[in-house]
């Protein structure tokens, strides 16, 4: 498969020498298994939370705190971890953010209490605050505009492995043996990629002898950019300011970031007290639930790969970036709602199952383009724009199994749940439709 429709100039003929070398897929490799590690790490919780609850004796309210506090650290300091990479390079900024989430996995496991489970989760959310916006950093770097999204899909597949994951290993791995070795074991991976993305991974094609000049060609004339004495050369180029106000000014960065508020807040349902809410009103066991939560979250894995290729199959032949992006987007999360708001009204665990795993592949198919809409509008400023996305989305997702958890202690209807976001999808698709990745930021 080749990297677009689009073929560079050659100046000789086709033969070994003309070959490009393939780094820039081993850069999207590395950066793929860092996602799915770390939602290894911090989408246990939710399997284990009842266990968990019950060893150490929580309530209701402790255990949403516990489950929440992870994504206030992660929201506030998305802006702080881009600004890290932005800095420094995603080199040193991941291999930063890897020991520490590995470190925070290892202090869940120590817990005697809810404070040092608190502190633990601190800790992890601060840790994977900048993993995306060094990724997305890199992806600008090293993947073409004719591919982006589908990195940008495959890099939201990762995350989605490494739940999957966590969500069919965790509660087998409970009933074998203690939560807290659980914990721990989940604590080492992240440690062992920290030090190959070290010795392995550099920050643009520029600075990597194993990337061949032909390489170089290829993601120069796919990036549409021309390389210049700035860019070839080994000195690293001192970094802008960050233009803030143009940022808060530029309305389509607004809406964009409203979506993401509302996918968030869906997907932290899922990833948090949606294996308690089968076990509350479908009577399934612990180990159960995390395999019902593993086919929700293989919907929303299919979905950022399927998404990824739609949208770039979308931008090659129409050349458009609002329909590949806002119109895709908007069509997906409106048919999520509808999906989601089925469910509500089935008596089958199987199929209100189905009607979530469909809900579910179709708002992650509406994953890819947000991502990819902040590198079409950031432009140098991708961790800065990327960061803002994820805190507003992250302090949307904090406050998530906080009020689900008020929900729950107000209710007998746990079911309840579902109109609620039903409604937060739909308001995501109404966000979509306004989004206009043409609006470039401006610093002017």
């Amino acid at each position: 498969m080749t990297d677009s429709p689009y073929r560079p100039p050659s100046s000789s003929a086709a033969g070994p020498t003309n070959r490009a070398t393939q780094v820039r897929y081993k850069v999207l490799t590395l950066l793929t298994l860092a996602a799915a590690i770390s939602y290894l790490a911090r989408n246990a919780v939710s399997v284990a939370e009842s266990t968990i609850r019950e060893d150490l004796g929580l309530s209701l309210r402790q255990s949403g705190w516990f489950m929440g506090t992870f994504f206030w650290s992660y929201a506030f300091l998305q802006v702080p971890g881009g600004w890290l990479a932005h800095q420094r390079g995603s080199r040193v900024a991941m291999c930063v953010f890897a020991a520490g989430w590995s470190l925070a996995s290892l202090c869940i496991g120590l817990a005697p209490g809810l404070w040092l489970l608190l502190t633990a989760q601190l800790l992890m959310g601060a840790a994977q605050a900048g993993i995306f916006p060094a990724s997305c950093l890199s992806i600008s770097h090293w993947i073409p505009l004719s591919r982006r999204t589908l990195a940008c899909g495959l890099l939201a597949m990762g995350m989605q492995v490494g739940a999957i994951v966590a969500s069919v290993l965790t509660g087998p791995l409970i009933g074998a043996v203690h939560w807290r070795w659980v914990f721990g074991l989940y604590s080492v991976p992240g440690f062992l990629w920290a030090a190959w993305f070290w010795l392995r991974f550099r920050e643009d094609p520029q600075r990597d002898d194993n990337v061949n000049d032909v390489e170089r060609r290829v993601i120069g004339v796919y990036n549409e950019r021309e390389p210049s004495d700035e860019t070839t050369s080994t000195e690293r180029k001192p970094p802008s300011p960050t233009p803030w106000l143009a940022i808060m000014r530029n309305p389509a960065i607004w809406f964009l970031y409203g979506q993401q508020v509302c996918r968030a807040s869906g997907y932290m349902f899922f990833a948090s007290w949606f294996p308690t809410f089968l076990q509350k009103t479908r009577g399934v066991s612990v180990s159960d639930s995390g395999y019902l939560q593993a086919f929700v979250f293989t919907g929303t894995m299919t979905g950022c790969v399927c998404g990824g290729l739609l949208t770039d199959w979308i931008w090659q032949r129409t050349g458009s970036l609002k329909f590949s992006r806002s119109g895709v987007g908007s069509v997906f999360l409106g048919g999520c709602s509808l999906l989601i708001l089925s469910a509500w009204f089935v008596q089958s665990t199987s199929l209100a199952i189905a009607l979530l795993t469909c809900g579910t592949f179709l708002a992650a198919l509406a994953g890819p383009c947000a991502f990819s809409a902040t590198i079409d509008i950031g432009g140098e400023h991708v961790p800065q724009v990327f960061g803002l996305m994820n805190m507003m989305g992250n302090l949307a997702a904090a406050a998530c199994p906080i009020l689900v958890a008020e929900l729950f202690e107000w209710t007998a209807n746990w079911n309840a749940v579902l109109l609620v976001f039903a409604g937060i999808y739909a308001a995501g698709a109404v966000c979509w439709a306004m989004v206009d990745p043409t609006k470039k930021l401006s610093v002017a």
